[in-house]
């Protein structure tokens, strides 16, 4: 079949720029040879050097040599997939200690298939009805107030309320016939204090109510310490430490309530079909869990401080620069870290700046950046977690160049308004798909602007300038559960309009219009 594709379309029109023999020589590779930008500058992409972490959004960590293997292997055969989970299970809990085991599509994906284990139980009559829990005997999730975060939005999607609790007392009066389940972030705020993950899973355990915990980007202990403290079952994420496939997903905790989750996950239909997990993740997770037991966790912890140590030597012959490791409080995100800090005024760059241009300039690198302890100090950080072996060297190079010969910046050019923006403005943003009408309440003074924006549900603080026509306005909201949205507003002012782009951060960018309020409009 290919050479007959080829024959018929040829080689430029199958992959145009010499991308044919990129994606053919990469899936040619053993599956433990090192990895190769090839297959994405097939596709016109350019890969990161990952200085940052285990964040999703830069796809997480790399695949161990043996996960990649097995799950190669996985691909080529076929399997029962309630089967395949009955074994993995088992193997998961000799493996942790836990009762049971479960692989599912991601962490997120196992908050969700166990909070529909606490209150469906595997009743396929529940089942197919989620998210609306209309007559179901239990529907409510207690969460405390200190873990009420952006990801429990995988507890809400089954259609549970909410109860939070911030006090012993408010935990006390939130349990009730309908509780299901309690919900803990795992974090320093879960570990002591009067709301500590022993004090919940007690109180739980006097009412025979479940205790999941998140515990995503944590290492995964065997004993395994939530479940040590009472908890009936903790998730973790396979892409992170782990290094198992980014979409793998772990559950671990109380057998009947595991297996309960596995009914209630893909390939089973209803609400969980969208969290598939395929034979290939489930055996890569499993894989990655093995090899999590056989791994040398000193070693690698010596190589990220070799790392460290190499990128802090480099920075030492800069002047004005300072350098810092960091070693992480807890079990989450367990890796060491080196703070890079200097005076913006002597170096003429921000830690922002300095971020964007190496993120944005080739070969590219991804790292933290943030203020340093003072409103005039700068920095970045680097973090040697997920580094291939010799990149911290790249890093060095380019950080070493970057901040000896900073990138340009724009200077302000301290033009006078064009425009009075004071008064109500009706913003029109046009988003990817649909419109949504804002509201902007603006004072300005001079060439500054301060006022409040109106979004579709909540109004937030905004803050912004104005210079010549140019206009930029930035507004912020946290909800309570943890969702941050941000918006900037960017564009000019012209015959008494506004326009430009908003960047909305996550949400990727939108287009806007504003006009002055009219009586009778949008109040």
């Amino acid at each position: 079949m290919y050479r007959l594709i080829r024959q018929k379309l040829g080689r430029r029109e199958l992959f145009r720029g010499g991308s044919l023999a990129a994606f053919t020589s990469f899936f040619q590779r053993p599956a433990t040879a090192a990895p190769t930008a090839g297959v994405y500058e097939a596709i016109g992409m350019k890969p990161l050097i990952n200085a940052r972490g285990t964040f999703t959004i830069i796809s997480g960590s790399t695949m161990l040599p043996e996960v990649r293997a097995a799950m190669a292997e996985a691909s080529q055969r076929y399997v029962h997939m309630d089967e395949l989970m009955a074994a993995i299970g088992k193997r998961l809990a000799e493996l942790t200690k836990a009762e049971w085991g479960m692989v599912s599509c991601g962490c997120a994906a196992a908050l969700t298939h166990a909070t529909a284990a606490c209150v469906a139980g595997g009743n396929p009559d529940l089942h197919v009805r989620i998210p609306n829990l209309a007559g179901f005997p239990k529907d409510e999730v207690i969460i405390p107030k200190h873990s009420r975060n952006v990801y429990d939005a995988s507890v809400r999607a089954v259609g549970v309320r909410v109860v939070e609790a911030g006090t012993p007392e408010e935990l006390e009066a939130a349990f009730g016939p309908r509780t299901a389940m309690v919900y803990i972030l795992a974090g320093p705020e879960a570990e002591e204090g009067a709301l500590s993950t022993r004090v919940i899973c007690e109180a739980a355990r006097k009412r025979n109510v479940p205790v999941l915990v998140d515990a995503a980007a944590e290492i995964l202990t065997v004993p395994n310490v939530h479940l040590e403290a009472g908890a009936t079952l903790v998730t973790y994420s396979g892409g992170k430490c782990i290094r198992g496939p980014q979409t793998g997903g772990l559950l671990l905790g109380r057998k009947d309530l595991v297996q309960a989750a596995w009914v209630h996950s893909a390939p089973h239909h209803g609400y969980s079909r969208g969290f598939k997990v395929g034979k290939e993740e489930a055996i890569g997770m499993l894989t990655a869990v093995e090899m999590w037991m056989k791994r040398d966790h000193k070693a690698e912890w010596d190589k990220w401080m070799a790392r460290v140590d190499h990128v802090a030597k480099r920075m030492a012959s800069i002047p004005g620069v300072e350098t810092e490791v960091r070693q992480p409080n807890g079990l989450s995100n367990k890796t060491p870290s080196l703070t890079i800090r200097w005076d913006r005024a002597k170096l003429g760059v921000t830690g922002a700046a300095v971020s964007q241009h190496l993120f944005t300039t080739e070969p590219r690198i991804a790292l933290p950046t943030g203020r340093g302890r003072d409103r005039d100090r700068e920095a970045v950080s680097f973090v040697p977690y997920m580094l291939h072996d010799g990149e911290e060297k790249i890093v060095a190079d380019r950080l070493h160049a970057t901040l000896t010969h900073p990138p340009k910046q724009e200077e302000p050019k301290n033009e006078a308004p064009a425009a009075d923006l004071t008064g109500q403005w009706d913003v029109q943003i046009e988003y990817l798909a649909g419109k949504s009408t804002h509201a902007l309440y603006l004072t300005q003074k001079g060439g500054r602007v301060e006022g409040t924006h109106q979004g579709d549900f909540v109004s937030r603080d905004l803050r912004g300038t104005v210079e010549g026509d140019r206009v930029r306005l930035n507004s912020a909201y946290t909800e309570r559960h943890g969702d941050s949205l941000m918006f900037e507003f960017s564009g000019t002012v012209r015959d008494g309009a506004l326009s430009g782009t908003v960047d909305m951060g996550e949400y990727l960018k939108a287009r806007w219009t504003a006009k002055r309020h009219q009586a009778g409009g949008r109040g």
